[in-house]
């Protein structure tokens, strides 16, 4: 039995990590031998907080949580003593190019928009790249889980779950083919007027056209015998046998409601309404369809003139004191932002939400939103050991410092290409006289 400090552990990965791997680090290898962390404020991802919590893993899967006072013995345990520092869930971000796109200005870098309206078939998964430079920017801020979805058109294809480390596609993925993604198409567009220049709301002339489309593939795929062979058709069958879901993109009251309805009339059981900033308005509408939302405009400005400057930070908590589940998202932000997520749900939670409210709605709420809540999420026996240890609050900026970070019990290296400038940077100017 071994025991170390948290402290000493940190820096010996520090030491041990060359500048020269900064960039895209190594994945980390498996979990080889049994690990108890002692001495942690555990907060579990569904609510609870556990003070001097143990949590035990081994191969990758959490054998133990809960108070040292009756934890187990732990024989040929490392043990690892976190002196109150505070243990997290993995975050998980719902909805995001991740993987797909890397700059944007870069066509040959992008591979998140197929041409065409419907893209049924696109799946997402063979297309993520474990390799991306901005992966390792959103492990640092605790984000470990991410749906990785593709863009575009009125249906643009296949989200699949991925957990942040892995050599390929392959060995990342955690879930495939999780969701069908649509695009309803909105019934106002935002237009700048060619006599004043000014941007002004104008009727979508395309919406019948668009709508037509839509309810021509559905009507299609209902039907669809398998001869002869279609991609397209044949990728919309597990949504009417219940097997993936359905994550209809709109904000819009009218827009919402028109596309709930819709998937219910062709039999769509499981839909999640992904965006939803006029969600509050269309509750009913949701509750008594069971339609689960990914809140994605926290950091938004708010989408009248009219509404109060912090309307966007108050719609969380009141989607939940409806009865709704919500998770918090990041996809309406630009794709650099979307590291941001924990802060998202700090916002939120200053605005009625609890904090540990506010945190279940990037872990536990996302991860069952993506249909991987048996394996990420909340900390519990028998899920995955995907976790992270942080100095303090890890929905608050100033103190979402972490120290470690587990992906199915593999300890993935931290340090990237901002921790690296950091050094060179604090090496250079630290010692110099301030003028």
């Amino acid at each position: 039995m071994r025991t170390y400090s948290a402290l000493i552990l940190t820096t010996l990965l520090t030491v041990c990590v060359p500048m020269s791997q900064a960039i895209v680090p190594t994945p980390a290898p498996d979990q080889a031998e049994p690990i108890a962390i002692t001495n942690a404020t555990i907060h579990v991802g569904d609510g609870t907080v556990i003070n001097n919590g143990v949590l035990a893993f081994d191969k990758g899967v959490i054998t133990y949580v809960g108070t040292d006072n009756n934890r187990p013995e732990f024989f040929n345990h490392q043990l690892i003593n976190l002196q109150g520092l505070h243990v997290y869930p993995g975050f998980v971000l719902p909805n995001t190019e991740l993987g797909l796109s890397e700059v944007a200005n870069l066509r040959a870098t992008n591979d998140v928009v197929e041409t065409g309206d419907i893209n049924a078939s696109v799946r997402s998964a063979i297309a993520y790249n474990t390799d991306s430079e901005l992966i390792p920017t959103f492990r640092f801020n605790g984000i470990l889980t991410a749906g990785v979805t593709p863009e575009g058109g009125l249906i643009s294809g296949r989200s699949s779950v991925f957990k942040l480390d892995g050599w390929n596609w392959e060995d990342s993925l955690l879930k495939s083919d999780a969701a069908m993604h649509m695009n309803w198409p909105a019934r106002i567009r935002r237009q700048r007027n060619e006599t004043t220049g000014v941007f002004e709301n104008a009727d979508n002339t395309d919406y019948p056209y668009m709508t037509q489309m839509l309810h021509s593939l559905f009507q299609d795929a209902r039907t669809y015998t398998g001869s002869p062979f279609n991609l397209n058709l044949e990728a919309m069958q597990p949504l009417f046998s219940g097997d993936a879901k359905l994550f209809i993109h709109a904000n819009d009251a009218r827009d919402i409601i028109a596309s709930v309805q819709f998937a219910r009339s062709y039999g769509v059981s499981d839909i999640v309404v992904v965006g939803g900033r006029d969600a509050l308005k269309v509750k009913d509408l949701l509750l008594a369809e069971s339609v689960s939302v990914v809140y994605e405009s926290v950091h938004a400005l708010p989408a009248q003139e009219w509404y109060d400057v912090d309307e966007q930070y108050k719609v969380p908590f009141q989607l939940h004191e409806a009865g709704i589940l919500v998770g918090i998202g990041g996809g309406e932000t630009d794709l650099n932002s979307q590291r941001n997520l924990p802060f998202f749900a700090g916002t939120a939670a200053g605005y009625g939400l609890d904090r540990e409210t506010a945190l279940s709605m990037i872990t536990a709420h996302n991860a069952k939103i993506l249909g991987v809540d048996d394996r990420v999420g909340t900390l519990e026996a028998g899920k995955d050991a995907t976790f992270f240890i942080s100095g303090g609050d890890a929905l608050d900026m100033r103190t979402n410092q972490l120290q470690e970070a587990f992906i199915q019990g593999r300890l993935i290296d931290l340090f990237g290409t901002q921790q690296a400038l950091y050094q060179r940077f604090y090496e250079r100017y630290s010692n110099l006289p301030i003028e």
